[in-house]
């Protein structure tokens, strides 16, 4: 323990001198009560101030502070780069953008489902009108890509169109066909056709039982594997 100023015994320049009151005090390492004493003392002795030369030894450590790039104790701390005004206002923007978007896609998200939902229980309510006749109808696909060309239109009139699609030159017997509504989304998967023995796969359906539009079928070979590979594509539009 550093020592104070003894019972019985004033602080002066001799005590002061011999303990190095001024060099602890400067450092932090006097005890409180020997801070207390040695503080006391200069209010009373203002002239030992230039005495052992404080102010010199004040500029010393503020040279000292500067040289090593340290910022005096009365200056503010240097802020860190993300404490900084811009930053900060940067990122609340950022925030907030996200915010706003994330309400955006929610808001769109909800729409979305709201019209699915619509269109489902319309689909499960839509009722079917009776067949009054047949058509045959033999369509060609193409085997380059999809095409926004329809093949042919069906529709009018309640009827049960016979699609003989002719995919003869292919070197499968058995066909998965994709059904999509173009723009919309997929309608259903039709698994394992077989094709006959002219080459031609059968598909036949009520022109009333899909909606007004043009949809767009892929069909594809399935590999002994059960791997699908594309072969052709065809268009075709309903009317009602």
């Amino acid at each position: 323990m550093l020592p104070g100023v003894p019972p019985g015994q004033a602080m002066d320049r001799d005590f002061i001198a011999r303990n190095q009151i001024v060099e602890r005090y400067i450092g932090g390492r006097l005890p409180l009560k020997g801070a207390q004493d040695f503080e006391r003392f200069c209010r009373e002795h203002p002239e030992l101030v230039d005495e052992i030369a404080l102010t010199e030894r004040i500029s010393a450590a503020l040279r000292l502070l500067d040289a090593s790039g340290r910022a005096a104790p009365w200056e503010q701390r240097p802020k860190q780069w993300w404490e900084r005004l811009p930053v900060l206002i940067g990122t609340a923007l950022l925030a907030l953008a996200l915010a706003v978007t994330c309400l955006v896609i929610n808001s769109k998200q909800s729409a979305r489902d709201r019209t699915i939902a619509s269109l489902q229980q319309r689909l499960a309510t839509l009722p079917l009108d009776p067949a009054k006749s047949t058509r045959t109808i033999t369509v060609v696909p193409s085997r380059t890509g999809p095409s926004a060309r329809s093949l042919v239109t069906i529709g009018g009139e309640a009827q049960m169109a016979d699609l003989k699609f002719d995919v003869s030159w292919s070197q499968f017997t058995a066909f998965q066909v994709t059904i999509d509504r173009v723009d919309q989304g997929r309608v259903g998967v039709l698994h394992n056709l077989q094709r006959d023995s002219n080459g031609i796969l059968h598909l036949e359906l009520n022109s009333t039982a899909l909606g007004p539009g043009a949809y767009q079928l892929t069909f594809e070979g399935m590999t002994w594997r059960g791997e699908a590979v594309p072969q052709a594509w065809a268009t075709i539009s309903f009317r009602h």
